[in-house]
């Protein structure tokens, strides 16, 4: 409670240095277009790797196996690409241009009002399935570690998250993801080194499959099922691949990432955010994702039995007891709510900021202190809206994060491809390209096709329906005059 009160007391100090040096609406939103590349990997790295990655991620290899470790390799490329093709070119267009939002952005690059609303609706959606996916897993674990209800869990986050993104903007968001960072990869280590003595070292993947493998020969219909996970090429193993890919694809895509790039000072900035968030990248991920797959070799007295939810996995071993020190435990929990706030705070900037400037006021009549005013309200209002939907979360953690990803998937990816490197760009497929994107995510799962995860189809018929739409409308293309 003592590391809890600290950590609380540093978050107000950096909403009010936030505050100071806030004067304006492009402050408040992407903090001027003033800051670091390293400060913003740092913080790119933070507002994804959520309670999602610690909690959801790490404990989905328990159920998924082998093939679920393809989540490593994932998170880095399309780190990489984000930072190397996506953040230069998009921080030259919206400083020229000076776009605050990605609707924004998306609305002045096709010329279309209607573009940019429909781009909104979209980030308000899957902006309330993400931040209850993060609320049900620090719900989740406080109430695991504290001896708390999982409601009051929530409001304690409520409030923290409240406190200072509201008050101190952008400018606050990044401090604070900054340090949420450095936490995250401590906890990580910490974590990771943790299980993997318990679970008896590396080797314990290697004792894991002959074990099961053997008692698959005798028989046993669960073991059967236990020496699939070490298998590849399995009848499931596409569907996996999709949640894989549809989890991490956000990361060029997802405008909580894409604003970390309206706000290099300058665009060659973005060298140095690669290298911090891609190492970031790797090696957190490299050392959660093979947890749930210890945890089958942990002993009865740590994880009893089998565990039907995986979101549970870490917050039980965290508080059995035997697995970490008091004071180690406490530093986890604070790494987890670190995570956890630090997409929080991000996605509920992105979300306000998105209904008032391309929702409720796209001309800009307002005066700043107007829109910022009703921006800090507006975090206000949807953080206690979504806290309120957690209470009673409609799925798990990964599947809440996998189809927001695939949502932005579908939908952004064609918009932001042809509207970076596009030499026509047309309105109409856009608005085509949203639709189709969208209820091939809907439509899909219930077709029947068994074994493809619906991200592949959603993002292959979203970009051939731009496609097709701009060249039989070819008078509502926007031209380039670079």
């Amino acid at each position: 409670m003592a590391l809890l009160l600290g950590y609380v007391l540093l978050m107000v100090y950096l909403a009010w240095a936030g505050k100071r040096r806030t004067r304006g609406v492009s402050d408040y939103f992407v903090g001027g277009r003033s800051l670091s590349g390293w400060v913003l990997g740092l913080s790119y790295f933070a507002t994804y790797a959520s309670t999602n990655s610690y909690l959801g991620f790490s404990g989905k290899s328990y159920q998924y196996g082998l093939i679920w470790l393809l989540i490593v390799p994932c998170a880095v490329l399309f780190c990489l690409l984000g930072w190397l093709w996506i953040a230069p070119r998009l921080r030259r267009v919206t400083g020229e241009s000076g776009a605050l939002t990605i609707p924004e952005f998306v609305g002045l690059r096709y010329d279309s009002l209607t573009a940019r609303r429909g781009a909104a609706v979209i980030v308000v959606f899957s902006s309330f399935l993400y931040m209850t996916a993060v609320y049900k897993g620090i719900g989740t674990l406080l109430g695991e570690l504290l001896s708390v209800s999982y409601p009051a869990a929530i409001g304690l986050v409520l409030v923290v998250v409240v406190l200072y993104t509201s008050v101190g903007g952008f400018h606050s968001v990044v401090r604070t993801d900054a340090v949420q960072a450095l936490f995250m990869l401590v906890a990580a280590i910490l974590l990771a080194r943790g299980v993997l003595s318990s679970a008896g070292g590396w080797s314990a993947f290697t004792r894991l499959r002959e074990s099961a493998l053997e008692s698959a020969r005798e028989g046993a219909l669960e073991s059967a099922e236990n020496a699939a996970l070490f298998e590849l090429g399995g009848a499931g193993d596409l569907l996996v691949v999709g949640v894989v890919v549809s989890s991490t694809i956000k990361l060029l895509v997802e405008p909580r990432q894409l604003t970390r790039f309206l706000a290099l000072s300058t665009p060659e900035h973005a060298r140095a955010g690669t290298w911090v968030a891609t190492l970031c990248f790797l090696v957190v991920f490299t050392l959660l994702a093979p947890i749930g797959l210890l945890a089958h070799a942990m002993p009865p007295e740590l994880l009893p039995g089998p565990v039907d939810d995986t979101d549970r996995i870490v917050p039980i071993l965290l508080a059995s007891g035997e697995l970490f020190s008091p004071v180690v435990v406490s530093l986890l929990m604070l790494a987890m709510l670190s995570a956890a706030l630090s997409s929080l705070d991000s996605v509920l900037l992105v979300l306000a900021s998105s209904v008032e400037r391309d929702l409720l006021d796209p001309s800009g009549s307002r005066s700043s202190a107007s829109t910022v005013g009703r921006t800090r309200w507006m975090v206000v209002v949807f953080a206690s809206v979504t806290a309120l939907i957690a209470l009673r979360p409609p799925g798990g953690i990964v599947e809440l994060t996998s189809f927001s990803g695939a949502l932005y998937g579908a939908c952004f990816l064609p918009a932001l491809i042809f509207g970076l490197y596009g030499d026509r760009r047309s309105a109409q497929g856009v608005l085509a390209s949203f639709v189709v994107g969208a209820a091939l995510l809907v439509v899909w799962p219930r077709a029947g096709v068994a074994g493809i995860h619906a991200v592949f189809p959603a993002v292959a018929f979203s970009f051939v329906t731009y496609l097709i739409v701009a060249s039989i409308r070819p008078e509502s293309t926007v031209r380039d005059r670079r």
